[in-house]
């Protein structure tokens, strides 16, 4: 069974469609394939409503071979609708938060993972901090993941905000653990080499001349060049193909492309999209 990962969707229903024809048809008639999304399935985009339940269905019909990652958007529908934090002018999820099943759509959201291990791969919406290996990156994901599942998901959502602490360390306890995991999972793109993580610098692939900023998948001594770490979450960046390193936004929202990558060949597909946003490089 072939194993596709998907980039960012951000509400483009009619493009992933598109996409996932390809898939069928590169996996062959009668085969099923593994179909991974990176996370941000909604937001920005024209069908997020349309777009969040077509791949519910399809992961709740698949036995376990369609997934999605928790993206940052998808945490932020998920404040929003909490009454955790307040909607953006450039939001498009008012269509989910007056659907009639927006309950059903907001719970199967919660219960899904913020990073996934497959086949020496390990995916995450945004990137991992550099003191984590695999095996770390899964159990902090495991973390949150249980706190979004239980009963104190609004309480932990309201507290999520904020940029402190920008660096990780295994002393970190309660809230500020909590949210230096998140940071590093959903939004982190830019860092320190010593691991600090900077969330000022979202429109460009590198920071100013003299920052002395980094991709985090270029910090030294990063313990996850052990395996292939697969993201999404940063359009400005585009795609990105290297023997360790995968990275998926190639800016669907801002009318670039929908990518699909095969992880057992590297086999590329993509799908032209129109430009729903001027591009500001913002994931």
């Amino acid at each position: 069974m072939k194993t596709y990962v998907i980039g960012d969707l951000q509400g483009c229903a009619h493009e992933a469609e598109a996409l996932l024809e390809k898939i069928a048809q590169d996996a062959g008639a009668g085969t099923h394939a593994r179909i991974l999304f990176v996370g941000d399935l909604i937001n920005r985009g024209p069908e997020s409503l349309l777009a969040l339940r077509r791949m519910k269905a399809l992961a709740e019909t698949s036995g376990g071979r369609v997934e999605a990652l928790l993206g940052n958007h998808d945490l932020h529908l998920l404040a929003v609708a909490a009454g955790a934090q307040r909607a953006s002018k450039s939001d498009t999820l008012d269509e989910i938060l007056a659907a009639p099943d927006r309950d059903e759509l907001l719970a199967w959201l919660r219960g899904r993972p913020l990073a996934i291990f497959v086949d020496a791969h390990l995916l995450v919406h945004a990137g991992v901090a550099p003191q984590w290996d695999a095996a770390q990156t899964m159990a902090l994901a495991n973390e949150v993941e249980e706190v979004l599942r239980g009963d104190g998901w609004i309480d932990f959502l309201a507290q999520m905000y904020g940029n402190q602490p920008d660096r990780w360390d295994d002393n970190l306890t309660g809230m500020d653990r909590l949210r230096c995991i998140v940071n590093a999972l959903t939004r982190m793109r830019l860092c320190l080499p010593d691991g600090t993580m900077d969330f000022a610098h979202k429109e460009s692939e590198s920071g100013p001349i003299g920052s002395g900023l980094l991709p985090w998948f270029d910090l030294p001594g990063r313990r996850t060049m052990d395996v292939t770490v697969v993201f999404g979450h940063w359009s400005a960046l585009g795609l990105i193909l290297r023997p360790n390193l995968v990275g998926l936004d190639s800016g669907c929202v801002w009318g670039g492309k929908l990518t699909a990558v095969c992880l057992d060949d590297r086999g590329l597909l993509q799908v032209d999209c129109p430009e729903y946003r001027p591009h500001s490089g913002k994931g």
